[in-house]
């Protein structure tokens, strides 16, 4: 019998600590908010994939540079 409470109070004590965070997702400034982290991460991910590409592309060019100089020191 006590087993059973305890396990009902626990599941009444965790619905009460958590249902504050089950209301904010639907309050729009929590929407607003996780849509802000959102744009911001996509930004940041653009932003890595735009250098990286310029790393690679300067890489590539400094690759055929070196080449080029190879066959005309031949």
């Amino acid at each position: 019998m006590s087993n059973s409470m305890g396990i009902a109070s626990a599941f009444i004590l965790s619905s009460l600590l958590l249902s504050p965070l089950a209301m904010a997702e639907e309050s729009p400034a929590f929407v607003a908010r996780n849509e802000a982290i959102q744009a911001n991460f996509e930004q940041h991910q653009e932003a890595l994939a735009q250098k990286a590409q310029q790393h690679e592309n300067s890489q590539q060019a400094q690759a055929v540079k070196a080449q080029g100089d190879d066959t005309k020191a031949s």
